[in-house]
């Protein structure tokens, strides 16, 4: 009886604890919006584009069906639809985002 009070209170702290964990965000795995006027580069949009290849920690200017929007390739994810970042009507199709390793994530590693 007397390790069953303490292991009762562990086991209800671990399932508290559990509750209070961290979410993932859509930030965290995507990367976050930014200013175009940051942006390291344009990529412009148009009927030719497949995929699209980026660098992590890259801040990119798309331009696509007269709009232009700018995001900071931060995130987790290695890929993605391209869609779920742009402006509505921006694309017209789906578009897949590639996220290389920078150099100095590389570097990092190695």
């Amino acid at each position: 009886m007397k390790r069953l009070i303490p292991t009762l209170a562990m086991l209800m702290l671990s399932a508290a604890s559990l509750t209070t964990t961290a979410k993932v965000t859509e930030a965290d795995l995507l990367g976050n919006a930014a200013q175009p006027s940051a942006a390291q580069r344009t990529i412009v949009i148009d009927n030719k584009t497949k995929w699209i290849t980026v660098e992590h920690d890259e801040v990119v200017r798309f331009l696509s069906n007269g709009q232009e929007f700018a995001w900071t390739f931060k995130g987790m994810s290695s890929s993605f639809d391209l869609n779920k970042i742009a402006p509505a009507g921006a694309l017209d199709r789906v578009l897949k985002v590639y996220v290389w390793p920078n150099a100095r994530d590389l570097a990092e590693k190695g």
